[in-house]
């Protein structure tokens, strides 16, 4: 049984191209955020014989640990998850012998996904277009105040 991915679409300029007129793209509208607590309890729902404590100590602890084992310097390989790895950035220096640590910017922490996260989902889903969450904002004031239109700002196709 497919899944239904929800989208809406919206006008935007190409960054790299300033000069092209802006074009439309899908937009993926989230149904919300699953926290550790309800990813804990819907693993205990999958038939696992630990507790849903359990579970969420467990996945705190990963955390924990994970943060740690990155700020060792070292990549964390979650199996068929993915790989947590630390990128830096920085500013560019005129020589090597010029750079400091002040030209670094930012540690980032940047997710790859394994091979339990690299299926073809696009097979797996069916699409259905919705309108934005700016529009249903606009529509939900528009309906309490009684008006049959609703106004979501010149131009917006719906985005975000």
């Amino acid at each position: 049984m497919k899944e239904t991915i929800k989208y809406s679409t919206c006008m935007r300029p190409n960054p790299l191209k300033a000069e092209e007129a802006p074009k439309a793209y899908a937009t993926l509208q989230s149904n919300g955020t699953v926290n550790l607590e309800e990813l804990s309890e819907h693993i205990r729902k999958h038939g696992s014989v630990y507790s849903e404590g359990t579970i969420l100590g467990v996945l705190k602890d990963m955390v924990t640990c994970a943060r740690e084992a990155l700020l060792e310097g070292n990549y964390v390989e979650l199996g068929s998850l993915g790989k947590l790895k630390v990128t830096i950035k920085s500013e560019g220096a005129k020589s090597l012998d010029s750079f400091t640590d002040e030209n670094i910017k930012a540690l980032n922490v940047n997710f790859e996904p394994g091979k339990g996260l690299q299926w073809n989902i696009r097979e797996d889903v069916d699409f259905e277009f919705t309108i934005s969450r700016k529009a249903q904002e606009a529509a939900k004031a528009a309906a309490k105040a009684g008006q049959t239109n609703a106004d979501w700002g010149e131009g917006d196709n719906g985005g975000n």
